[in-house]
């Protein structure tokens, strides 16, 4: 098997924050039990064929912790820039869980590059969303990071 790099441990984090968040929202667990069955039966794990990458759990942790301690302002920013009439409580719940962690690396990570987060939640809605959501993340991303972070991109 090849080494593992940090940007894919990273990537891996991220997808485990979105797949923890989806989980939390769908079935009320709560976040110990999600870091619990994360980190003991998924992060790194073979399952049903499918082999999971190792994540960095420090990353895993901080965004699922930090999407909970700042849902509120993290679902009013996503509120603000969805279309008039849908907030982010009509929209699907993964891809409420892809925007919820993307605006927190937004506004909380401020070492991570823009363009590194929005792509990265980017891909991480192509695997799951169709084109159509997929774009509708890309947009509402590319607009809080415009709105929060503006000056890093106009250095690009």
């Amino acid at each position: 098997m090849t080494a593992i790099t940090r940007g894919e441990r990273r990537s891996a984090a991220r997808l485990a924050a979105v797949q923890g968040l989806y989980q939390m929202d769908l079935t009320g667990k709560g976040v110990v039990e999600v870091f619990g069955e994360f980190e003991a039966h998924w992060l790194g794990k073979e399952i049903e064929g499918d082999q999971y990458k190792p994540a960095e759990r420090g990353l895993f942790r901080d965004i699922v912790n930090g999407v909970i301690a700042h849902q509120v302002p993290l679902d009013r920013a996503a509120d603000r820039i969805l279309s008039d009439g849908w907030p982010l409580k009509r929209v699907e719940a993964l891809m409420r869980a892809v925007l919820r962690a993307g605006a927190f690396e937004l506004t909380h990570a401020r070492d991570v590059p823009v363009k590194v987060v929005v792509s990265e939640y980017v891909d991480i809605a192509a695997s799951f969303l169709d084109r159509d959501e997929v774009g509708m993340v890309n947009a509402v991303l590319d607009k809080l990071a415009r709105e929060t972070r503006g000056s890093e991109l106009d250095k690009v």
